[in-house]
């Protein structure tokens, strides 16, 4: 018998693969669990880091104030609009970048590289290279470009927060849009693109029919993906807005970070914690459950 066959017999290596998962499923347990585990416990307590000698249980009270506090209702409504404003223009550019990698022209590969680079640039990094070199009222590039036409430079952190924090996030993720977009359009079978244009269908009509169709579950996921990575978006805003002016860019994750680490109220930022882990997961769920529909849909029974 060869080792291929031995390999492919069911049984022989499982306690094997167990042997060597369950350190890393274990490591990875007790990584979700410890965390979640505190958040929990600290979330029924008072525990402010000034006051220590006031500790004790306070069951469901850290949640009340939680829910009574507007900032926080606030952050919660900076954190969603973020989210969608973001997805929205990263998931559109990334398309059109991914159409426009996917032809043949000069350079192609240069061009790539240079397309997909700023999403190898660490998140403070882009951040502060955008306030500074860019955003800038006096230093800044736009405010060069506005002197040069004659107008007004504008001092455009203080100005239009929230569109230029989403405008630093998109530049940041637009590249991992385009790679996951540009990867499906790669696999797309070229005999139907063939098909469609021997029908006298236009580009729209290739797009719409074919492309579009194609990229439904690339797209679903990357809608998934970036969800949850922009659900935990703190060090653009940090570096450059610090949750202002006033509370115009205070998302959850900043919230949180002002509660513990600013006011010292561990308790309230656990409860916060809590509420954000919970605000994921429905998330996640939602995109789940259309990811899933999305990838059953028009398939055979049989393959179902």
């Amino acid at each position: 018998m060869s080792a291929a066959q031995g390999f492919a017999r069911p049984g022989i290596h499982r306690p094997n693969a167990l042997l060597f998962l369950g350190p890393a499923i274990l490591v990875l347990f007790v990584w979700m669990i410890v965390p979640l585990a505190l958040s929990l416990y600290f979330s029924v307590r008072r525990y402010n880091l000034l006051v220590l000698e006031r500790r004790g249980f306070v069951g469901l009270l850290n949640y009340r104030l939680l829910l009574e506090d507007p900032t926080f209702w606030t952050a919660v409504v900076n954190t969603l609009a973020l989210v969608v404003l973001v997805l929205a223009v990263t998931v559109v550019l990334g398309l059109m970048l991914a159409l426009l990698f996917n032809r043949d022209f000069t350079a192609k590969n240069v061009t790539r590289t240079l397309a997909i680079s700023p999403f190898f640039v660490m998140p403070v990094v882009t951040a502060l290279m955008w306030k500074n070199m860019l955003f800038h009222p006096v230093f800044g590039l736009l405010a060069w470009v506005a002197e040069s036409l004659g107008g007004a430079p504008a001092d455009w952190l203080a100005t239009y927060p929230m569109p230029s924090v989403v405008a630093i996030i998109s530049w940041e993720w637009t590249p991992f849009a385009t790679l996951i977009l540009l990867t499906a359009l790669q696999s797309l079978p070229g005999d139907q693109l063939e098909a469609v244009r021997i029908d006298g269908a236009g580009v729209w009509g290739e797009f719409r029919y074919v492309v579009l169709p194609h990229l439904l579950r690339p797209i679903s996921a990357l809608l998934m993906l970036e969800t949850i990575f922009f659900l935990t978006i703190f060090a653009e805003i940090y570096a450059t807005t610090s949750g202002g002016p006033g509370l115009a860019t205070t998302t959850l994750p900043y919230f949180i970070y002002l509660k513990a680490l600013l006011q010292f109220d561990i308790g309230s930022a656990s409860a916060g914690a809590v509420f954000a882990v919970i605000l994921a997961n429905v998330v996640a769920v939602f995109l789940l459950r259309a990811i899933a529909s999305n990838i059953f849909q028009g398939e055979p029974a049989s393959a179902k």
